[in-house]
């Protein structure tokens, strides 16, 4: 069985339990498309890569099951222009090019259909995709919601920390020639404008220049992504405590969750409070030393912020000056290698060592710094 084969029952495990009342040609329609044309490249990913490939079909499943599956196509098409349309920074710059323009009575939807439309008349990748969604499905309804899913997908992907959407509105402007910002019809005053708006779904004035509307975005896509990264971490370590504690640690982290004591965990768990306290060290250390370190170490430092190579191990500038000096010789180069990006078996090589040995010296590395992180 090939690497895809395996991922594709993956999938259809997965589709059975979350669209039981779907049938399985469009279970197979759907998984087909999360796949993708070249399947052969799975073979040829390395483990971190195939994570990321895992994540991005998630991304779209999620996307897909949310607003467009299943759903009616005009209620689909409304749900992709809602998604579209409630980026801050987006609509904002539609307003504001309205407000400037001959043309002010144009709603922001209207303004958005015309540059999606644009988008699936001539981006190459969007036409791709409507092409390979046509092998994947006959199914117009189905058809009509992979299309929604992967231009929502498309439309929000960053580009230098915007979504790609914003870029084409400002291509949609440089092309369609209408009077604006920068393009005052001849004959027509030139209006003075305010810098503020106030827009009709809040009191709150946004600046045109974009400052709070650039600042309101970030902040929402970074919690948008915390949230999603914090729920797959929950839900990896959901299936490893099954694996390796039962079916009562996944309870006992649902109800620590909500924000249960340990007494109220026991009533719910109808067990000893003692047992339950037991049960809590021993989730403890599998979270901190277990699967945290060697299952899923890239996916909790991205979720928590505590990257190596990106974050410090989440220590700030004066505390990593305190704990790089109360480190060995052979821990600093470590450290100076694994920001490098080395593996932990290329250290190994480098410094002549076990592969063990440096695993060893990493978790002393990592407890060390989130003693640290918590003592602060």
């Amino acid at each position: 069985m090939t690497l895809a084969e395996e991922i594709a029952q993956k999938w259809r495990a997965r589709l059975v339990a979350d669209c039981p009342n779907e049938s399985p040609a469009t279970r197979e329609s759907i998984i087909r498309w999360l796949l993708g044309k070249d399947l052969a490249r799975y073979d040829s990913l390395t483990k971190s890569e195939l994570e990321i490939a895992w994540q991005a079909m998630d991304y779209r499943y999620r996307i897909l099951r949310q607003r467009y599956l299943g759903v009616n196509p005009d209620r689909a098409y409304r749900n992709l222009m809602t998604r579209l349309g409630s980026l801050v920074m987006l609509r904002n710059k539609i307003r504001t090019w309205v407000a400037l323009s001959r043309d002010r009575q144009r709603a922001v939807v209207d303004v958005l259909q015309e540059v999606i439309q644009e988008l699936l008349n001539s981006d190459r990748y969007l036409q791709e995709q409507v092409a390979w969604i046509a092998q994947c499905t006959k199914n117009s309804s189905l058809w009509n919601a992979l299309l929604l899913a992967a231009t929502e997908e498309y439309c929000l992907r960053p580009i230098r920390n915007q979504p790609l959407i914003l870029y084409r509105f400002v291509n949609y402007l440089r092309r369609s020639g209408r009077g604006g910002i920068t393009q005052v019809p001849g004959g027509d005053l030139v209006r003075l404008v305010s810098e503020e708006v106030v827009p009709d779904d809040t009191d709150n004035p946004v600046s045109l220049l974009d400052t709070q509307a650039i600042a309101q975005y970030l902040e929402a896509q970074a919690q948008e992504e915390q949230q999603a990264a914090r729920n797959q971490v929950k839900e990896k370590f959901e299936t490893y405590l099954e694996e390796q504690l039962g079916p009562d640690a996944v309870r006992w982290l649902h109800l620590y969750l909500q924000g249960k004591s340990q007494e109220e965990i026991a009533r719910a768990l109808n067990k000893p409070v003692k047992e339950v306290y037991r049960l809590r060290e021993k989730i403890s250390y599998h979270a901190i030393r277990v699967f945290a370190l060697k299952i899923q170490p890239e996916l909790v430092a991205s979720w928590l912020e505590t990257s190596l190579t990106e974050h410090d191990l989440g220590l700030t500038p004066h505390q990593w000056q305190d704990y790089w000096e109360k480190l060995t010789p052979v821990q600093q180069q470590i450290l100076e290698l694994g920001k490098a990006g080395k593996s932990f078996d290329a250290i190994a090589n480098t410094l002549k060592m076990k592969s063990n040995q440096v695993m060893s010296e990493w978790s002393k590395l990592y407890l060390a710094a989130l003693d640290l992180r918590n003592a602060s």
